[in-house]
């Protein structure tokens, strides 16, 4: 990676962080030439891309009525709405803006372009004014009524008609653009109906009690994108940049690669940016989800949205405007939601069915008591209307990905990044895991363990030594004895003519006297032998110091467990979960691994053979690989998913499914019961919306629920399935 390390981590490389394109089919998405969300993040060759920011969306039901008002434009290969971040994006053969625009002007919503500046949100009064108007004539209505029930009843016809003529005139612009079923035209249909039957009342209550429900899933809405909101507001509009010794406010979109910033303490940083000042210390909590401030050294890298903590910095832009870490992340959600969970697509197709159906079941039970049995018409026209109330599918609809978005937001708040719905769905099933261990389960870097001085040296001399020999060698084991004399602030003799010594070691003069440094085998130990196996069958690489050919001690190396290696390994013992480590790497080192950490392993595997046996697990129990290196991303997508460590190569984090971008094992068990939690917040939405219309169904057909109830049964389930889904958002662990 071409990120800069600091103190054994390295920055996370988000733009590797992609989605690979697939391309939709009938047999894998499963929704045929009819799905509604193709599942392909890029343009089609040959074709240009357009996007736009649209308001007014309440749901995502919301979102599939764009869609489809574009898709009958001719010229137009590929329309999606991403809903969590209010954009719409077309792919077509022609510059067809104008006509997109037109077209979902139309259909009642609004396009901007998205560097074009957000107009005011318009005030509470005049948002709400239809609402109040609707409540304020169905207050006088009633209270017409009972003095005068006649006059009243004209009061309520005269209400109806005034709450009914916007949603009406919605249900017609919906018709043309293509979306025939919608919840507008139920709702029309519905109201004239109760008025043809003489339920004035009821009809002026039930658009009454559906404008509070479209006010209610706006809420809900924003409430569910204010995690994408919250990380979007990290970057700063504006930012001071230092040009000619002088300082100047400029936009954010205005910064380049090169530009110098100055950000006081508490400020973020608009953009990627390399630390000119000499030290200072950032919280990159938002991002990373670490909660300890990172102290960064000149010339290193510190993503956008970071905080400075304690000093004034001045800072040199490395992004380019819109490819920040920011907006890498922005993207990937983005592109999360391009890749449905299954049972998001499933229920996308059953809905599509459904509506229909209801309306078709809604018909027959309104005509067929009357003209088979004789029964009275109006009663069964009242029951067939508020069956096609109690049809809406609003919250079946919205019930899975108010979960997933919710879920995938949760997620990244923690420092784990997962490639949508599918992925979100594959990890809640995960009941074993594979781990690499250099760079997964270990720092990835050797490290001094043990300093045994021999025949009067001192470990500080004896390591000093060493590392004087050491010095300018850029194999690891000489860096880390260099590094650990460094960390204890030795002085250093001087060393003179060094040279490498073909399969035997170093060599070098110090103060006269020929020094030699090489592998415990290289060298007869006599009575340390014991010793020097005692630590290689501990996993730990050994090397002796030699002086004029007597021994002067034994220094013992190993790759050292994360931090938190032990924490997150006994996490996933708690949910369930068995590990085994499967490493390139030496019998012996792997061993000692396992053993520190209670798992099972397989060493010696090259990158085929981590294929075969991930395969082999795979086909028991489903699988997350986990991983940093390029030999694993074979392994990663042999698996049932692949997770990678945010400090791993471009090619791993590129096959990865999730990525730990706080590049923290104990992540993983969160990511997982936040998975789990996930699906079950799905089966939960799925039992409420499927559950209180099973319930409406039987007491409608019973006479004991009316038109009025319907409404609020319908509403009631969209507002409790996405406040169920927003539970997610502040879910503890």
């Amino acid at each position: 990676m071409s990120t800069p390390e600091t103190d054994g981590k390295k920055v996370p490389n988000f733009a590797s962080f992609q989605l690979t394109p697939v391309t939709p089919d009938a047999e894998s998405c499963g929704c045929g030439e009819t799905c509604s969300a193709p599942e392909q993040p890029s343009a089609p060759q040959g074709a240009h891309r357009y996007s736009w920011l649209v308001s007014g969306m309440d749901c995502a039901a919301c979102a599939r009525k764009v869609e489809n008002a574009v898709r009958q434009l001719s010229g137009v290969r590929q329309v999606q709405v991403l809903f969590t971040t209010e954009k719409l994006l077309v792919d077509a053969d022609r510059d067809i803006r104008p006509e997109v625009e037109t077209a979902v002007s139309k259909a009642g919503y609004a396009l901007r372009a998205e560097d074009a500046p957000q107009q005011p949100a318009p005030s509470r009064l005049r948002e709400n004014l239809p609402l109040i108007v609707l409540m304020v004539m169905m207050a006088l209505s009633w209270g017409l009524a009972q003095v005068n029930h006649p006059l009243g009843n004209l009061a309520f016809i005269a209400t109806t008609l005034v709450g009914l003529f916007p949603i009406a005139r919605q249900a017609l612009r919906l018709i043309k653009s293509g979306s025939w079923f919608a919840i507008e035209t139920l709702m029309s249909v519905a109201a004239l109906g109760a008025l043809f039957i003489g339920a004035t009342a009821e009809a002026a209550m039930v658009l009454l009690l559906f404008l509070i429900g479209e006010r209610l899933e706006g809420w809900a809405a924003s409430r569910a994108r204010k995690g994408v909101s919250a990380l979007m507001a990290l970057k700063p509009d504006t930012a001071i940049r230092l040009r000619n010794g002088q300082r100047e406010t400029v936009a954010q979109r205005d910064l380049r690669p090169g530009d110098v910033i100055e950000v006081a303490a508490g400020g973020r940083l608009p953009a990627d940016c390399t630390l000119v000042s000499t030290f200072a210390s950032f919280d990159e909590s938002a991002l990373t989800g670490e909660s300890v401030p990172v102290e960064r050294n000149q010339g290193e890298t510190v993503p956008a949205g970071a905080t400075s903590v304690d000093r004034l910095v001045q800072l040199s832009v490395v992004s380019e405007p819109g490819d920040s870490a920011i907006d890498r992340i922005l993207r990937l959600i983005e592109e999360a939601e391009e890749r449905r969970a299954p049972i998001e697509r499933f229920i996308d197709r059953f809905s599509r069915i459904y509506t229909p159906a209801i309306m078709l079941v809604a018909l027959l039970v309104a005509v067929l008591p009357p003209l088979l049995a004789g029964a009275e018409w109006l009663p069964w026209i009242y029951k067939g209307l508020t069956l096609l109330l109690i049809g809406c599918p609003c919250a079946l609809v919205i019930s899975t990905p108010a979960a997933i978005t919710s879920g995938l937001a949760a997620a990244a708040r923690r420092g784990a990044l997962i490639k949508g719905g599918a992925a979100l769905e594959q990890l809640g099933s995960i009941q074993h895991i594979a781990f690499d261990k250099t760079g997964t389960l270990t720092v990835g870097k050797p490290r001094v363990t043990a300093i045994v001085p021999l025949n009067g040296a001192t470990e500080a001399s004896l390591l000093a030594l060493a590392a004087a020999v050491e010095q300018g060698s850029s194999h690891p084991l000489a860096t880390a004895i260099v590094n650990e004399a460094t960390a204890r602030q030795l002085a250093l003799p001087q060393a003179l003519n060094q040279r490498a010594l073909a399969g035997s070691g170093i060599e070098a003069d110090v103060a006269g006297e020929k020094v030699l440094i090489c592998a415990g085998d290289k060298f007869p130990s006599g009575e340390h032998a014991a010793l020097i196996a005692q630590l290689e069958d501990a996993g730990q690489t050994v090397v002796v110091v030699v002086k004029n050919q007597t021994l002067q001690g034994i220094l013992a190396l190993r790759d050292t467990l994360r931090d938190d290696a032990r924490e997150a390994v006994n996490a996933l013992h708690d949910l369930g979960i068995q590990g085994i480590i499967l490493t390139g790497d030496n019998p012996r080192a792997a061993a000692a691994i396992a053993k520190e950490l209670g798992l099972d392993f397989r060493a010696g595997l090259l990158p085929a053979d981590k294929v075969t046996a991930v395969t082999a697990l795979n086909a028991q129990a489903p699988l997350a690989m986990v991983g940093d290196g390029i030999n694993d991303a074979p392994a990663m997508k042999a698996s049932t998913i692949g997770i990678a460590m945010g400090s791993g190569t471009d090619v791993a984090l590129e096959t990865a499914d999730a990525a730990l971008t706080g590049n923290r094992l104990t992540g993983l068990a969160q990511m997982i019961s936040l998975a789990r939690a996930t699906r079950a917040n799905i089966r939960q939405n799925i039992a409420l919306a499927l559950g209180l219309k099973g319930i409406f169904l039987v007491t409608t057909l019973l006479g004991i629920t009316g038109l009025w109830l319907a409404v609020l049964a319908d509403t009631g389930a969209t507002v409790l399935v996405t406040a169920n889904a927003l539970r997610l958002l502040n879910r503890k662990s």
